[in-house]
């Protein structure tokens, strides 16, 4: 593009050539929520910002990611006839994530030493990206990486 027809302002051209900050929240669903809480806090670094529920259940809480976006999640509600693929379900354990991180080999480590079942070691990608892939007890799999996506195209 020649500069001098281009009428937006450089902060408007920079906005557009950078990714987006996070606004998509994944969702999950646990037959444990207090415990996939603890266990997404201790072994990977999540932040919890609020749960709300009475007891065991927990009808709705947000995880916070650090470096950006986060996690909803709650106790599995089966439908009142006790089906459990009831509207609005989808199960514990059917959830992949994947989160962005400039710490990916410090998170491995966390996430090791806390116990999370590691899918995939620490791997150097293709296209430039430093991952790995954990489970957590639920069984939803969370892959860690330094890949933030391509920019957005304005």
């Amino acid at each position: 593009m020649d500069m001098t027809s281009d009428t937006r302002t450089p902060e408007t051209r920079t906005q557009q050539t950078r990714t987006p900050a996070p606004q998509v929240w994944p969702c999950l669903q646990a037959h444990d929520a207090r415990a996939l809480i603890r266990f997404l806090v201790d072994a990977f670094g999540f932040v919890e910002v609020a749960a709300y529920g009475e007891g065991d259940v927990v009808a709705h809480a947000e995880l916070s990611w650090p470096e950006g976006g986060g996690v909803m999640l709650g106790s599995v509600r089966p439908a009142a006839d006790g089906a459990s693929d009831a509207p609005g379900t989808w199960g514990p354990g059917s959830s992949c994530c994947y989160v962005v991180s400039d710490h990916v080999d410090a998170l491995h480590a966390r996430a090791v030493a806390a116990g999370a079942t590691i899918l995939m070691p620490l791997t150097d990608t293709d296209y430039g990206s430093r991952d790995f892939t954990a489970a957590d007890p639920e069984g939803n799999r969370w892959s860690f990486g330094t890949y933030r996506g391509e920019p957005h195209p304005g």
